[in-house]
């Protein structure tokens, strides 16, 4: 079984709903099961910490989390056109990682969120490739034939899935930003089951 990681950060839950909606598109696939992680918020007081289980929703990521997983799918809100903090400090933990070269050759996506429609979607998803193409991930997007890409007045990149989320984040997906959610975890488990197969 491939295990793909859902890892994101959400502040008002668009994030959080993003990446439930893309691990039940992993999950369609036999071969392939979601695992969802999240990241705990950045304090501004250095000596402050969170506790190591959050009181509510899925539990914060590890390197081991990122270790085992088969392929990886990164989420985060906008923050002035690039991922939120709290999910660049975990990403700047993974040096180990790199060092060993252990996310090379495995797939990746990414997903986002904004307040406006033209407040860094596509930014934000650049900026969380770039640490992924220093791993040596196999960037994945969304291709045109998701027709919702040609369609959608809300959401949807080819870099990845968006949300827009409104001025005071309560909008709710559209059912062309949860379709190409959902087409985007089909497509990185199909790629995931692809590449696992032994080469005969």
């Amino acid at each position: 079984m491939n295990k793909i990681l859902v890892l994101y950060y959400s502040r008002y839950g668009a994030t959080t709903e993003m990446a439930q909606i893309i691990a039940r598109g992993i999950e369609t696939h036999p071969d392939c099961q979601a695992r969802i992680r999240t990241v705990p918020p950045v304090s501004t007081v250095c000596e402050a910490s969170e506790d190591d289980i959050p009181a509510e929703g899925p539990p914060y990521a590890t390197l081991d989390d990122l270790r085992e997983c088969a392929a990886l799918v990164l989420g985060s809100p906008t923050r002035f056109g690039n991922m939120a903090a709290p999910l660049k400090y975990f990403i700047d933990s993974t040096s180990s990682l790199w060092l060993g070269g252990e996310l090379a050759g495995k797939p990746a996506a990414v997903f986002t969120s904004t307040s406006s429609m033209h407040g860094g979607q596509e930014t934000t998803l650049l900026s969380m490739m770039l640490p992924l193409i220093h791993h040596g991930m196999l960037l994945m997007g969304l291709p045109y034939t998701e027709s919702e890409l040609l369609t959608t007045d809300s959401g949807g990149t080819p870099y990845g899935p968006s949300h827009l989320a409104g001025s005071d984040s309560k909008r709710p997906l559209s059912d062309e930003e949860k379709h190409l959610c959902t087409a985007l975890g089909k497509r990185i488990a199909d790629t995931t089951s692809r590449l696992s197969r032994p080469v005969s």
